[in-house]
């Protein structure tokens, strides 16, 4: 029965929680992976690209329930996501038209584009500030909870109790069905495919007729998708603050680079890599370490590497380490 327990305190506080988190990653790397993969730069303004996607979709829930329009049981972001989606690849198309696209036509070398990138964070940044704020903003409603600790106790009879909250949930079937479409549009389409071959050999790609421009518009386009729909979830599942999404540039550079910068494989990968190894880092270990093991081996104090306030110094080691010791990432994606 301990160890029923044990398993189920891991379950509630690093299994589930990982599991969800790496799912946001994930999304957020695949964007990063496709934007170096075929634009061929690091993109400093992903985070922040993030940020403007899901502010449009915090400001179109507030809007939807000043309406008295929700989504029952589902949080009404829900159906804010595909105008906030719109938005931000109106954003991005914008953006590469009025900076990016000089660059490119001059040829410039990869870390212009990178310093271009970084003023575009931080006019991004300064716009979502002077819109939201820089406080914390909860836009979470309907149903909270799948499964609740109490209701899990009182099916089960265990001593602890496992709690499953819709936003986990929805983060986890969303990150699936997103992933799924889009290897199935860049393996089976005309213009995935077409993405691929630019990105394998830009002057081969170009012999062959493909049209640059639109391979970089319809990147742009899948970016924006991707990065909303992981800003949104994340926003939902723990809170909107415009600093934090700048933070997670860190685990999600992190996250496409140990899983191969460059392959999409690599970047879900990656996310999951980057996100147990925060969680079981900075996560306490007592609770189930004393479920585990006998009662003279139970430890008195809090089992915990690293305290929760690090878990960006996780991603940030795990990040130095496979840059020096391997920097095609697990799946031998471009060197960095």
């Amino acid at each position: 029965m301990d160890i029923l327990n044990a398993l189920i305190v891991l379950a509630n506080f690093v299994l589930v929680p990982a599991i969800t988190y790496g799912s946001q990653l994930a999304l957020g790397a695949l964007g990063v992976t496709m934007i170096y993969g075929i634009l061929r730069f690091s993109n400093f303004a992903h985070g922040d690209s993030m940020a403007m996607g899901t502010m449009v979709a915090i400001l179109l829930t507030w809007l939807f329930q000043s309406m008295g329009i929700s989504a029952g049981p589902l949080p009404t972001a829900l159906l804010a996501l595909p105008f906030a989606i719109a938005a931000t690849i109106v954003f991005l198309l914008v953006t590469d038209r009025l900076v990016y696209r000089f660059y490119r036509r001059q040829k410039a070398k990869p870390i212009i584009f990178v310093m271009a990138s970084l003023g575009v964070m931080f006019v991004y940044n300064g716009l979502v500030r002077f819109v939201l704020g820089p406080d914390d903003h909860r836009f979470t409603d309907g149903e909270r909870f799948i499964i609740s600790v109490r209701d899990f106790k009182a099916l089960t009879g265990m001593s602890e109790g496992l709690a499953i909250r819709t936003t986990q949930g929805l983060t986890v079937i969303t990150a699936v069905i997103v992933v799924a479409a889009l290897f199935w549009f860049l393996g089976r389409t005309r213009t995935g495919k077409s993405m691929r071959a630019y990105s394998d050999n830009e002057d081969l790609a170009l012999l062959s007729g493909i049209n640059p421009e639109r391979v970089v518009m319809y990147t742009w386009m899948i970016v924006a998708g991707l990065i909303t729909i992981a800003g949104v979830l994340y926003g939902l599942d723990k809170s909107f603050k415009p600093f934090t999404y700048f933070q997670l540039l860190l685990p999600i550079f992190a996250s496409a680079i140990v899983g191969g910068l460059g392959s999409p494989l690599g970047a879900i990968a990656g996310g999951f890599i980057i996100a147990f190894s925060e969680v079981t880092i900075t996560y306490a270990w007592k609770r189930v370490l004393t479920y585990a093991l006998p009662d003279d081996l139970a430890p008195s104090g809090l089992v915990q590497l690293l305290s929760t306030d690090y878990k960006f110094a996780v991603s940030f080691m795990i990040l130095v380490i496979v840059l020096l010791f391997r920097p095609t990432g697990i799946f031998r994606g471009k060197s960095v």
